[in-house]
């Protein structure tokens, strides 16, 4: 078979595939790409913030309990039974 000869005049045009689709399997590269960091990086991130926040919630705990009008009844009772000879009057 024969192959034929380009022909003079005429001109053509194409484009590339990045230029008609720049945008081609983003999305897909995304979702995994994220993921992948995501689960790399997960242990190094996680336990620290679960540890402030476990910490961060018993301070918060400890310190409505000390502003609490049973932590200060507490505290007095056991101010009187450490004070030789009875409550302090002053």
């Amino acid at each position: 078979m024969a192959s034929s000869q380009t022909q003079k005049g005429i001109t053509t045009y194409s484009i590339s595939a990045n230029r008609q689709a720049p945008l081609a399997g983003t999305l897909h590269a995304a979702i995994f790409n994220t993921w992948r960091r995501f689960k790399g990086q997960a242990l190094y991130v996680i336990p620290p913030f679960a540890i402030a926040y476990a910490t961060m919630n018993w301070a918060i705990e400890k310190n409505e309990y000390y502003n609490s009008k049973e932590a200060r009844i507490h505290d007095a009772e056991m101010a009187a039974e450490a004070t030789p000879g009875g409550p302090v009057r002053g």
